[in-house]
């Protein structure tokens, strides 16, 4: 599992549908008409759409969880190269959502996103697959004892790599628009539909969950026992059952148009603003420009933060002069003159955007799941009791610590918190956030002591059992289960009614440029230390290298983003709504 599947399942324990994605009315001022087809209600397409996300939580997972591993041993990568690359996949994986989510809303309409996405995706895994065989058959029998060398697997290589960046894209887009496609499928005005719809996200943060367990156990034991080449088969198989009955089911699903960007009304209040540098924002708020008449639009208290940008909402005459008879209807849709909510709903995004790059740092950490840890793992004796565990197994447990998480937070962390102050009740969105990223930190220590005893161990002839990793991996579910849950619900409340799927998208990019950032401090790791002959702290060999070091050095990072984020959550004002 990694950062990204972490803030999908966040995203899927809240009951309430990202509205930009919701079925949409036309919001033209003269015309509203339903853009759903006319579908019956009750069908069983959510049943199909949980369906499909187990078998392609089993796909995706069935690559990725072991993927460091595959490129070490099969394609004979170093640890450095390996766990870079993954990184790099991984970022990938998690920045392709923003644009499919953007394609879903403004273009293709979600169920054409998932259908086009499902293209590159099967054939994806299908190379992915393909490469798994070619190290050990065609190319092997071609070279013979050379093919222990680097160069007959360049070819497997390529055609990995290539496999693994289509699968990103294609998961990208699926990962964008099918939540929202299955949540399409209910009556919002059917009060029975409307429960439905609430044990819908429930079902599929399970789903996730299910896909996650069956490929860390099953598909990593027969990736590492039985064949690369079938456990990355059985994972295409599933992409492929999940591409044919998706296809089977179209007549009975509901099907939104897309509806175009938000990205407009944030277009405008710069525009507006720039145009009108030279004026003076008026010292009563009162006297700016605001819609009082649409009794269905929320609007939101203007705040003093980013004044320049009041200036789009100055009135001038000029702004008036389009229609003299409907005076509000033209300003409204100006680009010279915006609403105080338009202009608030700009600030409130560059609000987020401090508590938005303390998260970049918190994914950088959490990406050592599926790189480090595994590799520190497969260092270990991965013996306990009579059964043999693959390093990449232990992600399994780090779901169950998830859960477990959960169970301890509602039963014992929130009644314990409210008998010593029962007027504070549940912690707030952002002090969940912030206990998060300070367990990030400790799960990051974690494995510090532990590499530092391991190498103490490999010094003395001797190994540690892998059961030594369970404290960080509980650690980093902890981090995972009080920052990202709570991450997506804050981004979700404070998002702007018209852009609550690009918040949810931004929260996924950082997953991204957290990835990206492991792989850029492997980089500069490796240059610092890996010189004069060397090995360096991330070695081949991990007993001749310092893992332990790197550890310290990520745990010092999450401290230091633990600090920055508490500066910034304490001064946050959270938006206020007017009826």
């Amino acid at each position: 599992m990694d950062a990204g599947d972490a803030m999908e399942r966040g995203q899927q324990r809240s009951p309430r549908l990202p509205e930009s994605r919701s079925p949409k009315m036309q919001d033209d001022d003269t015309l509203t008409v339903p853009l759903i087809e006319d579908k019956k209600s009750g069908s069983k397409a959510p049943a199909v759409v949980l369906g499909f996300e187990c078998l392609e939580s089993t796909a995706f997972n069935g690559i990725a969880t072991n993927l460091v591993v595959y490129l070490e041993t099969v394609l004979h990568g170093s640890n450095l190269a390996s766990a870079s690359n993954v990184t790099t996949w991984f970022g990938t994986s998690y920045l392709t959502p923003v644009f499919g989510a953007i394609v879903a809303d403004t273009f293709f309409g979600n169920y054409n996103t998932i259908l086009v996405s499902l293209v590159f995706y099967l054939l994806g895994m299908v190379l992915v697959t393909f490469s798994a065989f070619l190290p050990a058959t065609a190319l092997c029998g071609v070279f013979g004892s050379a093919c222990q060398q680097q160069q007959p697997v360049l070819g497997a290589q390529t055609i990995a790599f290539v496999g693994l960046y289509l699968v990103a894209f294609g998961s990208g887009g699926v990962r964008a628009a099918l939540l929202p496609f299955g949540a399409e499928q209910f009556d919002d005005d059917n009060a029975v539909d409307r429960e439905r719809k609430m044990s819908f996200f429930s079902w599929f943060y399970i789903c996730v969950d299910f896909g996650m367990i069956v490929s860390g156990l099953f598909i990593v034991w027969i990736q590492q026992n039985v064949s690369w080449g079938l456990g990355f088969g059985i994972a295409t198989v599933c992409v492929t059952i999940a591409f044919g009955g998706f296809v089977l089911a179209t007549p009975m699903y509901k099907r939104s148009m897309p509806t175009g960007t938000p990205l407009k009304s944030i277009a405008q209040v710069v525009v507006a603003a720039c145009r009108k540098v030279s004026l003076r924002v008026p010292g009563d708020a009162a006297l700016l420009y605001e819609v009082h008449d649409k009794i269905d639009q929320a609007k939101i208290t203007h705040t003093d933060e980013f004044s320049f940008l009041d200036k789009a909402a100055v009135i001038v005459d000029s702004d008036l002069e389009e229609d003299s008879n409907d005076a509000s209807a033209a300003a409204a849709g100006s680009w010279r003159l915006c609403t105080v909510t338009q202009v608030e709903e700009l600030k409130i995004l560059l609000r987020l955007l401090p508590i938005w790059a303390t998260s970049i740092v918190l994914s950088a950490a959490y990406a050592q799941l599926n790189t480090t840890f595994v590799q520190q793992g497969a260092a270990m004796n991965m013996r306990v009791m009579s059964f043999s565990i693959p390093a990449a197994s232990m992600v399994s447990f780090e779901v169950l610590c998830v859960l477990a998480w959960v169970l301890i937070y509602g039963s014992v962390i929130v009644p314990l918190l409210r008998s010593f102050s029962p007027a504070s009740g549940e912690p707030s969105q952002l002090q969940r956030m912030g206990a998060g990223r300070l367990l990030m930190a400790f799960a990051m220590a974690v494995a510090a002591l532990v590499e530092m005893m391991r190498l103490g161990a490999a010094g003395r002839g001797e190994t540690v059992s892998i059961a030594w990793q369970m404290p960080q991996y509980f650690m980093l579910a902890g981090g995972e289960v009080f920052c990202y849950i709570a991450q997506l619900e804050f981004f979700y409340s404070e998002a702007p009614e018209s852009m609550k799927s690009i918040c949810t998208s931004l929260a996924l990019l950082t997953v991204a440029l957290g990835s990206y950032m492991s792989s850029f401090i492997y980089a500069v790791v490796n240059a610092l230390t890996a010189v004069d002959g060397r090995p360096g702290w991330m070695s081949d060999n991990l007993d001749e290298g310092h893992l332990d070091y790197f550890f310290w050095i990520m745990a010092a990072l999450c401290t230091l983003n633990f600090v920055v984020y508490s500066a910034f959550a304490r001064t946050y004002k959270v938006k206020t709504v007017v009826s």
